[in-house]
């Protein structure tokens, strides 16, 4: 049985207990249509959905399975 806060909070330690996928910091580099956002990554630059986020360029992002799922920091001014 799993306990209700585990359930609350699926993703822990930086990696998500339901897909095994890790969580990483973006920068939103580019906003693009569709949802779609460029963002930068110490992998390199990709596209992925911000359909649940409301960024701006140069806000930080937790970014899972290729979906931005909360704002990490805001651009500063």
């Amino acid at each position: 049985m799993v306990a209700s806060s585990e359930m609350e909070r699926p993703c822990r330690d930086d990696v998500c207990l339901t897909c095994s996928d890790q969580v990483v910091v973006a920068r939103v580099i580019e906003l693009l249509n569709d949802d779609l956002a460029v963002l930068e990554t110490d992998q390199g630059v990709e596209v992925a959905s911000t359909a649940l986020v409301d960024v701006g360029v140069g806000d930080a992002v937790l970014l899972h399975a290729k979906e931005a799922i909360a704002v990490a920091s805001r651009r500063a001014g």
